[in-house]
């Protein structure tokens, strides 16, 4: 299929963005000729793509069809919707749409692990990445998470594994992904302002076991198990006791184990990264590695070294014996659910949470319920601040914060000595910041500041 690739010069690149240049850099370094096109009037990255590719012709503002469907392939950015007019009206010309893991996948010459859920798959992406390169193997990992997967082709030629984070926008314009290990980690409401409902947004995140040689699926999230009808092989992980040679937990002398069937690989309390939901995400990760060939050893050394990523369950300080943990990369209710449960020890209400921003149509009922249960008092913040007040019980205590820092402010004051000031937002980040990162970072910055840089900082 790459020889087909390389003698078309009918393609269109749809969208500027980071994954558009990716797409942009590896054409040109075949030899393929495309054209450009952005919906926006004036997208941000023009003037830097026009001066390092001068004789790509580029064309900016509404997106017609007409001229979309003079070119029989369609190679369009994740962050463009399909259901786009004009790309639905060339697609029924004839046009092929796809994506920048299509390309990916019809290049490839060395083993893939594709991850995908709707929470931890960055997690699980890094820290598999992590568990081969104490294995020595030259990994490339990146997709949706880091470098974009064209990148690391032209990047990493010599990879002896490419280890991808994959969205369910990548997933829903690759036909056929093939890769040599899949995963499905967890399915939870998110993205339901660009699906039809959860069935549709399932499917997507399905595509990811096609063709693939072994599938890795979560057997206490019944929507993660493969439903394509091939013979591939399967391995599932759970916090249940595992069948033969599954991934999951037992007792021994009153203390938790991760075991494969029956065999026992490491204690729960040996792993670096705490909470119940990284127990889990340890398990997935174990799974895939042992699936992609990975040696015990480097896995048990990863697992006991491994310090995880930023903004996503990170202790920030730990001040007048106030935890404040930085969570920003909970997007979504299933995300922030996890996060709560991992940070819960016993039955004391200990969390001050801080939620809100951009819902994506999720209707936060779960995550209420749960906040009722177990949360000690909620601060909220963004344009879904009012939606998720509204379904909290009375007894919550429950403040509004128009900045991160009235937040960490109102927070802070509600907080007591033992408690944990979680930012686990639940929502995208878009109405009061540049990103996810962005608004960690904004958190970070407002809890040094309220305690003092040269006090108490982990």
């Amino acid at each position: 299929m790459a020889q087909l690739i390389a003698t078309d010069n009918q393609i269109a690149v749809i969208g500027l963005g980071k994954s558009g240049f990716s797409v942009a850099r590896f054409l040109v370094a075949k030899g393929v000729s495309f054209d450009v096109f952005d919906s926006r009037a004036e997208p941000a990255g023009k003037a830097a793509f026009c001066q390092q590719y001068p004789d790509i012709a580029v064309y900016c503002g509404e997106l017609s069809a007409d001229k979309l469907s003079t070119y029989p392939r369609l190679v369009v950015s994740p962050g463009i919707a399909l259901d786009e007019p004009a790309l639905v009206e060339a697609a029924a010309k004839g046009c092929a749409l796809m994506g920048d893991i299509s390309l990916f996948c019809q290049y490839v010459d060395a083993p893939v692990v594709a991850i995908t859920g709707s929470n931890a798959k960055s997690t699980v992406t890094t820290w598999l990445g992590d568990m081969a390169e104490r294995d020595n193997k030259r990994v490339a990992i990146g997709g949706n998470l880091g470098t974009p997967a064209l990148d690391l082709l032209l990047d990493w030629p010599d990879a002896e594994l490419y280890v991808l984070e994959l969205s369910s926008f990548q997933l829903e314009r690759t036909e056929v992904l093939a890769a040599d290990v899949a995963t499905i980690l967890n399915v939870s409401e998110d993205h339901l302002d660009r699906y039809s409902g959860m069935l549709a947004y399932q499917q997507s995140k399905q595509r990811v076991y096609r063709r693939a040689k072994w599938a890795v699926y979560n057997r206490g999230d019944r929507l993660t198990t493969p439903l394509v009808s091939q013979t591939m092989k399967t391995v599932s992980f759970g916090l249940s006791k595992p069948d033969l040679n599954d991934f999951g937990l037992v007792a021994f002398e009153g203390r938790e184990y991760i075991a494969k069937g029956l065999n026992r690989l490491l204690s729960t309390d040996q792993i670096r990264l705490k909470g119940g939901h990284n127990i889990e995400n340890a398990m997935a990760t174990m799974a895939l590695a042992d699936c992609a060939g990975i040696a015990l050893p480097a896995m048990i050394d990863s697992l006991q070294h491994f310090n995880g990523l930023r903004h996503r369950c990170q202790l920030i300080a730990d001040h007048n014996g106030i935890r404040y943990y930085n969570d920003s990369k909970g997007t979504n209710v299933g995300a922030t659910i996890a996060a709560i449960n991992g940070l819960t020890e016993d039955e004391r209400r200990e969390i001050i949470l801080i939620a809100g921003g951009v819902g994506k149509g999720a209707d936060f009922i779960d995550l209420a319920a749960l906040i009722d249960q177990k949360v000690k008092s909620v601060v909220l913040i963004g344009e879904s601040g009012p939606k998720i007040a509204a379904l909290l019980a009375d007894e919550i205590q429950c403040e509004n914060a128009d900045s991160m820092i009235a937040a960490v402010t109102k927070a802070q004051a509600m907080a007591q000595p033992g408690d944990k000031i979680l930012l686990s937002p639940a929502c995208a980040s878009f109405d009061m910041f540049n990103s996810f990162e962005h608004r960690g970072d904004v958190f970070e910055a407002s809890v040094l500041d309220l305690i003092g840089a040269a006090d108490g900082i982990i």
